[in-house]
């Protein structure tokens, strides 16, 4: 893919670092020299002064509203990763026992960083049910958890990212509910005050890599355990407004103008009404097709990362290298599970799920 040269915009399909909306990247180009005619730009600006603070503000005003995120909540911009945020979870609110759903590779990577911390002594992990025994292509039944009582915390993935697999329904538990939203966050409107924490990486819905966006109720607070680093203390980091340390600033304003951008495409629920439609005409296209196949349950396919194969799998480097050609980037599967993936974030239009249709319905015309 090195060697192709395109003059305009791809259809880029990664499912991270992702696909920005164009405007976005026009008004950044724009304050990357000289922001606000203060001759220096915007990533030159210090974290301390009143500019960024400005920014930061503004990114955090526009989530809230996008969000309905309610007062007693706080709003934090993490810098690690969302896998930093596996770790930190643990030292924040672990002090018993935490129950923990796999539904794919990334739940699974969090029950496993956790389970380092059983093995520390600091607590007990409990994984209340599996969906292995499908290959991850459906929830396990409610009725089959093992819930503890008491739980600290209750952990799941609402979207795996890797599989496809998606969770549109909250968990019935009376734990506070944490929530691993990296591949989903602001696709669909969600009640957030049904949430303890919330977090998600910044590169697939929000903004650039770099940035971690917690979103952590009042009372989960000051409760970290003594080997908690002082930056992964959610408190900490509250107290002094995700500015403990140097923050990553150029994403933190980027993620700020992509929640501008949701802010005039009519919010969360118009976003959602048109990751709906483009979610059913690339599902149509699957479906409708002997060539091609989706595995996950139909009551559980993901709107935002939809993975599929094709029916003859040594024609997999023929079809990504026709893609490509064809302007259609990083459709391959993960290595876990091959075949192909199209991610399709908040900042992929039609127009793109309509080229990507009109290229595999030609790609199978010329092989059947």
């Amino acid at each position: 893919m090195s060697a192709l040269n395109f003059n305009k915009r791809v259809h880029n399909f990664c499912a991270g670092p992702a696909t920005m909306p164009t405007a976005v990247l026009q008004k950044a180009k724009h304050d990357l020299l000289n922001w606000h005619n203060s001759g220096s730009s915007v990533m030159e600006i210090s974290h301390r002064s009143a500019d960024f603070i400005a920014i930061a503000q503004k990114a955090e005003q526009d989530l809230r509203k996008l969000m309905h995120i309610p007062d007693n909540y706080r709003v934090l911009f993490l810098q690690g990763g969302a896998s930093l945020q596996f770790s930190s979870i643990v030292m924040n609110l672990l002090h018993g026992v935490a129950d923990y759903l796999d539904t794919g590779i990334w739940s699974k990577k969090a029950i496993t960083e956790a389970l380092r911390y059983e093995q520390a002594g600091l607590g007990t992990i409990n994984v209340v049910a599996t969906a292995k025994d499908s290959n991850y292509t459906r929830i396990p039944d409610v009725a089959t958890w093992q819930l503890s009582d008491n739980a600290d915390y209750f952990h799941y993935c609402p979207n795996e990212t890797i599989q496809g697999l998606a969770m549109f329904d909250l968990p019935t538990v009376n734990a506070p509910i944490v929530a691993d939203m990296s591949s989903c966050i602001l696709s669909m409107p969600i009640d957030v005050s049904k949430f303890g924490l919330i977090y998600a990486g910044a590169q697939k819905n929000i903004g650039p890599a770099g940035l971690t966006l917690v979103i952590v109720r009042d009372d989960l607070l000051g409760k970290a355990n003594l080997i908690c680093p002082n930056t992964q203390n959610y408190q900490n980091q509250a107290l002094n407004d995700s500015m403990l340390n140097t923050p990553p600033t150029f994403a933190w304003y980027l993620s700020g103008l992509v929640f501008e951008w949701l802010l005039e495409q009519g919010g969360v629920h118009a976003i959602y009404q048109q990751n709906l439609e483009k979610a059913r005409r690339l599902y149509a296209c699957i479906d409708n097709s002997d060539f091609y196949h989706n595995p996950v349950d139909k009551n559980y396919r993901s709107i935002m990362n939809i993975p599929f194969t094709l029916s003859d799998s040594s024609l997999d480097k023929v079809f990504l290298e026709q893609a490509a050609q064809n302007g259609l980037l990083n459709l391959k599967g993960h290595k876990a599970v091959g075949g192909m993936r199209a991610s399709i974030y908040n900042a992929m239009d039609l127009t793109a799920i309509d080229d990507l249709v009109s290229f595999m319905q030609h790609f199978e015309c010329q092989r059947v």
